[in-house]
């Protein structure tokens, strides 16, 4: 016998484990924690898995749960893009994404162009700036969704990853071996005062050869063996790799990967480019 499975259940579940908790869930999905809780409950019964372990400090995938996971934001996303496809629910007008330019690859660029392929009508107008400057255009109602980089994360936000920051050089490069080491920062960088301090803990002598509002600048010093840099792992460019440096240079500490939307009259546009950010970070860690 076929049996289909209850949507409204995947999402709750998929919520639950993207959150880290029913309570969480519940709030983004504006439902009570019981109604979650009867849906995880609905969805373990039909398929006769454990997708859940509870415990005093909350709930965690089982393997059941995991194999599941990653179904489950598929067929939630094919949902969401039918429906509005059938249904003409299609927005038109204009939504503003801001994004640390460290942080645009490897996952802004597909997001990108899977929302323009389904929201043919709306333009996203792509800004790359720093943290906290993208804060500040957020709190001023400038822009409608940013994503940042961040030890913790403010009221309001929503966390997308954590990620170690690692020292990156140009590919088969050596600079990372001279002694004093030679840095490359953009002026506003995040990133740039963690380094530092993480060398002179140390006892590290630096040198700050390169400093710039460029991004490109900064990549090109690095890729041509200039100077190192520092950024969260698996963010870089194709120009510059991580320096296996075996302990040579300072281990650096976990950040944030975080969004927050906007509130007002384009919420509910900046919501549906959202669930593609969601779905593309989640899928990474599936």
């Amino acid at each position: 016998m076929v049996r289909n499975l209850d949507i409204t259940a995947l999402r709750s579940f998929v919520t639950v484990a993207e959150s880290g908790g029913v309570t969480k869930a519940a709030a983004q999905l504006h439902l009570t924690q019981s109604a979650v809780s009867m849906q995880l409950k609905r969805l373990e019964e039909a398929l006769a898995q454990p997708l859940l372990v509870r415990s005093g400090r909350g709930v965690r995938l089982s393997l059941q749960g995991e194999q599941l996971l990653g179904y489950g934001r598929r067929i939630l996303a094919m949902n969401d893009e039918v429906w509005l496809r059938m249904t003409d629910a299609q927005f038109e007008g204009e939504v503003s994404f801001g994004v640390p330019s460290d942080i645009v690859y490897p996952h802004v660029p597909g997001v990108l162009k899977r929302f323009a392929n389904n929201f043919p009508r709306v333009k996203v107008q792509l800004v790359s700036s720093y943290t906290a400057h993208l804060k500040r255009m957020l709190a001023a109602g400038q822009i409608d969704m940013i994503l940042t980089t961040e030890h913790g994360m403010d009221k309001g936000g929503e966390a997308l990853k954590r990620a170690p920051l690692v020292w990156v050089g140009g590919e088969g490069g050596r600079v990372w071996e001279e002694r004093p080491l030679k840095l490359a920062f953009e002026t506003n960088c995040i990133f740039r005062p963690t380094a530092q301090r993480a060398l002179e803990d140390e006892g590290l002598e630096w040198d700050m050869v390169v400093t710039s509002d460029s991004t490109r600048t900064i990549e090109a010093t690095v890729s041509a063996d200039l100077a190192i840099h520092a950024l969260l792992s698996e963010t870089s460019s194709p120009y510059m790799k991580e320096i296996a440096h075996n302990g040579a240079l300072p281990e650096l500490p976990v950040f944030n990967i975080n969004m927050y939307i906007a509130e007002g009259a384009r919420r509910e546009m900046a919501e549906q480019l959202a669930e593609y950010v969601r779905l593309a970070y989640g899928a990474e860690g599936a």
